[in-house]
């Protein structure tokens, strides 16, 4: 079982997401928790989203994708939106502090942060595709206008990993920094934006959502598509497939039903 913890340390809320057995990919409760405490994290100075024992997240926990409950993953992928717009409507600077994979929806959740540090050892990448989704909160969209339109669309629909590094070269990282330099990085940017007018950060990061609030029909509706699909071939293949630890053979699949 996984778990939320939730801390505030000078005025600074910390989430730290606590399920390492599974690379911090969170479950229904998990994603609620944090969208509580992102949105009573109105009157810190700022938030920092974390994962815990070597690993950022890996998005939405695929356990039961294998035999799949279609009102449970409806919540889940329905849950996962209103956390990003959760991250994105909160008045205060949210930071991601990277150390390890950040996959998936754990990928799409940099995505959605204001600011990105990132530890060397750190790795990003979208499993969509590999494992029979599509990463539509973020990947598919928003991202093209962090990381460009090629770049984007390389990382949604291959499902490659890319070093931190790559994504500092990209943009999609702020700051890469030593392995075990993650904690005074992120202390040093909290002392910049605690010099900061709350106020008129406020009203900068208002302003920059409109690429965000022009993505969110997009992510509605493709969020639509993922839940029509609930159950599909490709679906059970790609989930069958992780929980298995082998490749995922979607056109064998295929064939093989239609022989």
């Amino acid at each position: 079982m996984g778990s939320i913890e939730v801390a505030e340390r000078r005025d600074v809320v910390w989430i730290t997401i606590n399920a390492p057995e599974r690379r911090n990919a969170y479950d229904l409760d998990m994603a609620r928790a944090m969208i509580d405490a992102v949105e009573e994290a109105a009157e810190a100075r700022a938030v920092v989203i974390t994962g815990a024992g070597g690993s950022f997240c890996a998005g939405g926990a695929l356990t039961q994708l294998g035999e799949p409950d279609p009102v449970q993953l409806r919540r889940l992928f329905t849950t996962s939106l209103k956390l990003l717009d959760a991250i994105r409507a909160c008045p205060r600077p949210v930071i991601a502090a990277v150390d390890g994979a950040a996959a998936g929806g754990g990928n799409e959740l940099v995505v959605a942060c204001d600011f990105a540090i990132a530890t060397e050892r750190s790795t990003f990448g979208q499993t969509g595709p590999k494992v029979g989704s599509a990463p539509v909160l973020g990947a598919t969209n928003l991202m093209a206008v962090q990381i460009g339109e090629r770049r984007a669309k390389e990382m949604a629909m291959l499902c490659r990993r890319y070093s931190a590094l790559q994504a500092l070269e990209w943009g999609l990282v702020n700051e890469v920094v030593a392995d075990e330099g993650l904690d005074a990085a992120v202390d040093r940017w909290l002392d910049e934006i605690d010099a900061l007018s709350p106020r008129y950060l406020e009203i900068a990061k208002t302003s920059s959502n409109q690429w965000w609030n022009l993505s969110k029909d997009n992510m509605a509706a493709n969020l639509g598509a993922l839940i029509q699909a609930i159950g599909s071939d490709d679906m059970l293949e790609g989930a069958r497939a992780f929980l298995e630890k082998r490749k995922p053979d979607f056109r064998g699949a295929r064939r093989a039903r239609n022989s």
